[in-house]
C-alpha cells in the first residue's frame, strides 16, 4: 500500500482520505519550529489551512512583550489569512504574551495552562476563538 505524508489534522489529510481512499495517510509534523515572534508571524501564510478555517471570521491582536516586542494583527474571514504588523480594527480576542513564553508554547515546552495562571499569557476575549486559531496551524 502506497504511503502518503500529511499533516494530522490539515487540509492534505482530509484530500487524501476523499480522494485516494486506497492509499495509506502517514501522519508526520510539520517541520516547523518557530524560534521567534517574527518567524512565528512570517510562518502563518506558510501553515495556514484554509479549510479548516471554514466559518471562523475573526480579528486578532497579538502583543508580544519581553525580549521581542512586537505587535500584529491576524484576521481570518472566509477561509483567507491576513497578517500585518501593529493592531489594525477591533480585536475579537487580544492576547498579550512574553515573547520567550509564547515561543515556549508553540515548541510544546510551556503549557499554555500555566501559563494563563501565572499571567505570562493574557487573552481578552472567547477564549475559544483562541482553539480556533489554533486548528488553523495544525502541527
Amino acid at each position: 500500500m502506497e504511503k502518503v505524508y500529511v499533516v494530522a489534522s490539515s487540509d492534505a489529510e482530509a484530500h487524501v482520505a476523499r480522494r485516494f481512499p486506497h492509499k495509506k495517510a502517514r501522519r508526520v509534523h510539520n517541520g516547523l519550529r518557530p524560534s521567534t515572534v517574527q518567524a512565528f508571524l512570517g510562518g502563518l501564510p506558510l501553515t495556514f489551512q484554509p479549510q479548516q478555517s471554514e466559518g471562523l471570521n475573526a480579528v486578532y491582536h497579538f502583543t508580544f512583550t519581553g525580549q521581542e516586542e512586537s505587535q500584529a494583527t491576524v484576521t481570518i474571514r472566509d477561509q483567507r489569512l491576513q497578517v500585518v504588523k501593529g493592531h489594525q480594527g477591533q480585536a475579537d480576542l487580544s492576547m498579550t504574551a512574553d515573547s520567550e513564553t509564547w515561543i515556549k508554547f508553540l515548541a510544546k515546552e510551556q503549557n499554555l495552562i500555566l501559563a494563563l495562571l501565572r499571567r505570562r499569557i493574557r487573552i481578552r476575549g472567547d477564549p475559544r476563538l483562541l482553539l480556533a486559531f489554533g486548528k488553523c496551524f495544525p502541527t
